[in-house]
């Protein structure tokens, strides 16, 4: 089942952190990001955060599961859309430990024309 993108719109309302947190659709779900570092996936309507060391040391009791057939398993962080605060600083810590995105390669420029 996709996520609805009511879904994701709300769960980026609920954490409060403005132009800072984004999405991008995925295959009829979506990865967030926070300051262009994906912290997170909402898939079937549930929201996934990465799997680090903030995750393990913030919110060590939530639940586990695939956010995706054949993925290894993420902290599913549905319950924690209670607690605004908690999640906001569980999705900021763990992008502290994310790596920054690679640049993107440019694409090669086609020969001219005639050559």
């Amino acid at each position: 089942m996709a996520t609805e993108l009511s879904f994701v719109e709300y769960a980026l309302e609920t954490v409060r952190l403005g132009s800072r947190l984004t999405y991008k659709k995925m295959f009829g779900e979506y990865a967030l990001y926070l300051d262009e570092k994906v912290v997170a996936f909402a898939c079937d309507n549930s929201l996934f955060i990465k799997p680090s060391a903030a995750a393990v040391e913030l919110a060590p009791d939530l639940p586990q599961g695939p956010p995706y057939p054949g993925a290894k398993d993420y902290p599913v962080a549905d319950e924690l859309l209670d607690d605004p605060d908690r999640l906001r600083r569980l999705i900021e810590e763990t992008a502290a430990l994310m790596p920054l995105p690679k640049p993107k390669k440019k694409p090669a420029k086609a020969a001219a024309a005639g050559s």
